[in-house]
C-alpha cells in the first residue's frame, strides 16, 4: 500500500472543502484508512494533528475572503470553522501577528503559517536509538492476561496516554503475581483500535498465560491472533516510544511496500533488557504486517 498517496488523497480533500466542516472521519474514509491509521501517519509526517491542520488550512483560506470579498469578519470566521468571531481573532493573530480586521485594512498578501520543523532530539533518536530495519517475525496465536484500559494517543487532540498508561502498568506490575500458568516474564503492552471511524483505542498491559480459564478479579484476557509481524528495537526512555513509533509509520511503513492489517501493535518488554527511565533500557514495538 503506497501510504503517502493515501495522505495525499486526505489533503486534497481537505483542500477542496475548506469552505465545508471537515471531519477527521471523512478525511480518512476519502483516503481509504481508518480514522486511527490516518492519523497516525498524519502526525509522523507532519508533527501536527490532523484536526490542527484542518483548521490551519482553513484560517489560511480566510485571508483570501479577507481581501476578495466584502463578507463580514464574523461570517469569514464561521466558514473557517470557529464557533466565534473572538476565537477567530485570537487564532489568526497567534499565526500572523495581526487582527484579521487589520489585515483586511493593509491588504498584505505574504501573510503565511508557518510550518512545524523537525527537531533536534528526534533526528538523533531516529539516528541512535532505533533499528531502523526490523526483524520480520511470524507470530503465533497467543492468549494475554492483564489490565485494560482506553485512551487517546499523540495523534488525537484528546491525548490522554500520560494520564491512562503509567497508572495501568503501575497496578497490572503491582498484580502480577496473581496471573497463573504465565509462559514467560515477557510482558506486552497491546496497542488496540476500538473501531475503524474512531481514534479511541484499547489498551492492554499484559503477559502471555497457557491457560485464561482463571483471570484475576478485574483482569481480561485477549487473544492475538497469528500473524506476520515487523519488530523493531527501541531503546533509552520509554517516554520516548512516540518516537519510534513516528519513524515507524511515517519513514518504514511508507517504503517497505507493506501493508498494516490492522491487528493489534505489541508493546514487548523482556525484563532482562528493559528498565524504566533508563538510557540504556530496551525494548520493542512490533507492527502486524501483510503484502
Amino acid at each position: 500500500m503506497n501510504y503517502l498517496k493515501c495522505v495525499q488523497k486526505g489533503i486534497d480533500y481537505i483542500e477542496d472543502n475548506l469552505d465545508f466542516d471537515i471531519s477527521s472521519r471523512d478525511v480518512a474514509q476519502q483516503a481509504g484508512l481508518s480514522q486511527w491509521h490516518f492519523q497516525r501517519i498524519f502526525k509522523a509526517l507532519t508533527n501536527e494533528t490532523l484536526k490542527t491542520y484542518i483548521r490551519s488550512r482553513r484560517l489560511a483560506n480566510s485571508l483570501g475572503k479577507l481581501l476578495h470579498s466584502n463578507l463580514r469578519v464574523l461570517d469569514i470566521a464561521v466558514e473557517a470553522g470557529f464557533e466565534s468571531q473572538e476565537s477567530f481573532t485570537r487564532a489568526f493573530h497567534k499565526s500572523f501577528g495581526i487582527n484579521p480586521s487589520e489585515y483586511r485594512k493593509l491588504g498584505n498578501k505574504s501573510l503565511f503559517l508557518q510550518k512545524a520543523k523537525f527537531d533536534e532530539s528526534y533526528l538523533q533518536h531516529i539516528n541512535q536509538n532505533i533499528s531502523l530495519e526490523p526483524s520480520i517475525y511470524n507470530q503465533p496465536r497467543m492468549t494475554l492476561v492483564g489490565l485494560r484500559t482506553q485512551f487517546y494517543d499523540v495523534g488525537s487532540e484528546k491525548n490522554n496516554i500520560a494520564d491512562k498508561l503509567p497508572t495501568l502498568w503501575a497496578a497490572f506490575l503491582a498484580r502480577l503475581s496473581e496471573i497463573k500458568h504465565t509462559t514467560s516474564s515477557t510482558c506486552y503492552g497491546v496497542v488496540k483500535q476500538t473501531g475503524s471511524n474512531s481514534d479511541l483505542l484499547e489498551y492492554y498491559a499484559a503477559i502471555e498465560v497457557s491457560d485464561a480459564s482463571n483471570v484475576p478479579t478485574a483482569m481480561d484476557s485477549i487473544i492475538i491472533e497469528a500473524n506476520t509481524y515487523a519488530k523493531f528495537t527501541h531503546k533509552g526512555d520509554v517516554q520516548n516510544l512516540n518516537d519510534t513509533v513516528n519513524y515507524i509509520y511515517s519513514s518504514w511503513l511508507l517504503q517497505s511496500g507493506k501493508k498494516h492489517t490492522s491487528s493489534p501493535d505489541l508493546e514487548i518488554y523482556i525484563p532482562d533488557e528493559f528498565e524504566a527511565c533508563s538510557p540504556t533500557s530496551v525494548m520493542y514495538y512490533a507492527i502486524p504486517i501483510s503484502e
